[in-house]
């Protein structure tokens, strides 16, 4: 089995989170942080931050391993999954936002050296790439918030990835009926044009409620995703 990308301990704190998303400014520029949707796409250049960093905290108090599948932007949420593509030759990756970054001439995104490596970004040191929000990983809904309706909606939590058909379809019958609500489906895709079998948990009635899922749920490295 594959875990969902972006591992590593995940700092998904309420404080971190309303820290995070205060406006602050480098060098005398300011930026905002800003919230935003899945699906919601960009487009700009990537580099890359390796050994120099690693071992040092990131903007939201984690530790920088530059073999995680992380990345640095100025103003995503902290723990937004994306998908970030290679425009040169179409190698994606998926990677989580943990840092503030990049402050070099209008670069959008840091990629960790093994993100990065993965989409052959590291020879060159910058790149043209896509990138796509796919959802979001440890975010923690406010204590005490009221649940929205209980019926279904199209909020989904990614609980694993798999190469194999099979694997996928095990991983999913041994999820069944988790909390006594929530039950596992397989979602045929590609990856890197080769099939990928994602494996999510339905039965959400909000976004709140698979949030709070992730913030108290057995399954580390996990994410929303909306259908």
């Amino acid at each position: 089995m594959a875990a969902p990308d972006g591992s590593g301990p995940i700092n998904d704190s309420p404080a971190m989170h309303k820290a995070t998303m205060r406006p602050y400014t480098i060098d005398g520029v300011t930026y905002t942080p800003t919230m935003v949707s899945v699906g919601d796409t960009f487009s700009g250049i990537s580099s890359w931050y390796g050994k120099d960093f690693h071992g040092k905290k990131t903007s939201n108090g984690e530790v920088y391993n530059m073999y995680d599948m992380t990345a640095a932007h100025k103003t995503l949420p902290m723990n937004t999954m994306l998908k970030v593509t290679n425009l040169k030759n179409n190698k994606s990756i998926i990677v989580r936002v943990n840092d503030r970054g990049p402050f070099v001439g209008t670069r959008i995104i840091d990629l960790s050296y093994t993100a990065a490596t993965r989409i052959d970004l590291v020879a060159n040191g910058t790149g043209p790439v896509g990138i796509e929000v796919l959802g979001f990983a440890g975010v923690v809904a406010p204590a005490g918030a009221p649940k929205e309706s209980v019926v279904e909606t199209d909020y989904f939590i990614q609980i694993g990835a798999f190469r194999s058909k099979d694997g996928a379809t095990r991983f999913a019958q041994s999820n069944m009926n988790v909390n006594n609500r929530y039950n596992a489906v397989v979602k045929e895709g590609t990856f890197e044009n080769k099939p990928m079998y994602r494996v999510w948990l339905k039965g959400f009635g909000s976004e709140a409620e698979a949030s709070d899922f992730i913030a108290k749920g057995p399954f580390k490295g996990s994410f929303i995703v909306r259908e």
